[in-house]
């Protein structure tokens, strides 16, 4: 079926919009294709299991908060860990990284080093503190000293516009996928990926939408590994061989193995990976994973699970670039009359899948990337749900005087109409080039999220007023860098040359919400101020030894 594909341009949503290469990642329309049987079975199965997992997790109960945002805070570190790389690894990852590797070699793992290298600043400055101090959500940690309501509206915001925008870019590429290997339209495809997130969060809370990342992520772990060892049985189980390959076929023969070929300057780089690194730990989908699980030491357990497999799984990616490199690129059943690749360059990892292991792996690897994208969205749906109940309605709007019941009936609502939101912009930006969405994700994360929560856990003089505003200069800054940058400013909205020149904002948006912290943090010298500063030790030692001096 794969050698039949129409023009697509997938979505590369694991990626940043700082790479030419990923400059029409979500454009044009998706020909409708015949039916893969293989696929659809593996489809269907995926869904089944899934249900049946959610209604499993339902008799288990949901009608407490701790149930329904943390999964009773039972969780084991392994499966934590195992269901953290669900969330974090998503189709689109495993699609879009191995098309940079593709086209542009050995710099197409910058984006892989730059996700990765995230989680060790999660475990070191993050996760231990992040659960003996919090509950639910990460604006827990920040409002445990400093004043509740501004903390908690800021934190909330700052959660909803990140899930709605990265809910947006999953969806389009999930209705795209969908589109495209099961010969459903458009519409029907985005309604499909938005009913199941709905069923999983609103019946099975964190628990459902743990085990259903747990299973993606064996899945896609399974596949890729599938992948590589069938693909290094073609070269002797020799890398060597394989690399040079590639080196023999590729377009830009040695500059392959070289830096340099798809970030050229050093601010674009440095930029890049703040966002990459500060991002990942800022995201609030896979922060709340921190409180399912029982104590600081399955915290940290849970990090370093999930780094292992994640590491695993995009180093094996490399070899999965590559080997697309020599397997495919030379094959001319994957070019249309034209020469060029079919489906685009998004789609090699499915060439791929097919070339060494036939129409069942296709089927397997394409039914695996549906997978995936329902385990992100869930997690994103359940990440915003929480955020609007917790913080918003229960913290701010109630006052605290909400019980639970009443705060998991807001939830589910909430998870509702998420679902709704993004069907629906999804279905809006059908044909829009949106690459530029994941990018303002990870800046929006890096400049608006992880300074206040790393400053609000380390550093004593941090006032409400400090965080408060350094949150909103990193929101609006990222959000107004990357309008004003070439990818939004000249490629989408076609006004001319950028008045901003580079496609990252995080060089300039972090430093500035670090920068203004600080600046309103010190000058602030109102008693409001002198009691959040007092209460920093009661607050330090409950973030390293897990009680309280209260």
């Amino acid at each position: 079926m794969i050698r039949r594909f129409g023009g697509l341009a997938f979505l590369i949503a694991a990626t940043t919009s700082s790479c030419p290469a990923v400059a029409d990642a979500v454009s044009g329309t998706v020909t409708r294709q015949p039916l893969n049987s293989t696929a659809i079975l593996m489809f269907v199965a995926f869904v089944v299991v899934s249900l049946a997992v959610t209604w499993w997790a339902a008799r288990r109960g949901t009608s407490t908060v701790k149930d329904f945002y943390a999964a009773g805070g039972g969780l084991k570190g392994f499966q934590n860990g195992l269901a953290i790389a669900g969330d974090y690894t998503s189709a689109a990852t495993f699609l879009g990284v191995t098309a940079l590797v593709y086209t542009s070699g050995y710099d197409g793992m910058i984006y892989a080093i730059g996700f990765l290298v995230g989680f060790p600043m999660i475990l070191f400055l993050v996760a231990e503190p992040l659960r003996n101090l919090g509950r639910f959500t990460f604006a827990d940690v920040a409002a445990y000293r400093l004043a509740e309501i501004p903390v908690r509206a800021v934190a909330g915001v700052n959660t909803l516009v990140i899930v709605i925008f990265y809910l947006i870019a999953q969806m389009v590429g999930a209705g795209k996928l969908i589109q495209l290997l099961f010969g459903l339209p458009y519409s029907y495809a985005v309604c499909i990926v938005g009913v199941l997130m709905m069923i999983y969060v609103t019946v099975g809370g964190m628990l459902a939408t743990t085990w259903v990342q747990i299973i993606k992520a064996v899945l896609l772990m399974t596949g890729s590994i599938v992948m590589s060892i069938l693909i290094l049985s073609r070269f002797g189980f020799s890398f060597e061989a394989l690399f040079r390959a590639a080196v023999s076929v590729h377009p830009k023969s040695d500059a392959i193995m070289a830096p340099g070929g798809l970030v050229k300057d050093p601010i674009s780089a440095i930029s890049l990976g703040l966002a990459l690194i500060f991002g990942t730990a800022g995201l609030p989908h896979i922060l709340m994973r921190f409180f399912t699980v029982s104590n600081a030491k399955d915290a940290r357990s849970s990090v370093l699970v999930a780094t292992g497999f994640i590491s695993i799984f995009y180093s094996l990616l490399f070899v999965l670039g590559f080997g697309a490199i020599a397997l495919v690129s030379t094959d001319p059943v994957f070019r249309d009359p034209a020469g060029a690749l079919i489906g685009g360059t998004n789609m090699v990892a499915l060439h791929l899948a097919e070339a060494v292991g036939g129409s069942a792996l296709l089927g397997f690897i394409s039914a695996v990337a549906f997978a995936t994208i329902l385990a992100v969205v869930s997690g994103l749906t359940l990440a915003g749900a929480s955020a609007a109940s917790h913080d918003l309605y229960a913290r701010i709007f109630r006052r605290g005087q909400a019980n639970e019941r009443e705060e998991v009936l807001v939830s589910k609502l909430a998870a509702v109409a998420i679902s709704v939101v993004s069907m629906g912009l999804g279905i809006v930006f059908e044909n829009s080039n949106i690459a530029f969405v994941v990018g303002l994700v990870f800046a929006i994360a890096a400049s608006a999220n992880f300074p206040i929560i790393l400053l609000s856990i380390v550093w004593s003089k941090l006032t409400t007023r400090g965080a408060v505003i350094g949150s909103i200069c990193g929101l609006v800054s990222s959000v107004g860098l990357v309008a004003l940058s070439p990818s939004v400013w000249t490629a989408t909205f076609k006004l001319g040359p950028a008045p901003f020149p580079y496609d990252n904002p995080a060089l300039v948006s972090v430093p500035l919400a670090f920068a203004m912290s600080w600046i309103v943090s010190v000058l602030d010298r109102s008693a409001a101020a002198e009691k959040v500063r007092s209460a920093f030790g009661s607050q330090q030692v409950r973030a390293e030894i897990g009680m309280s001096t209260k």
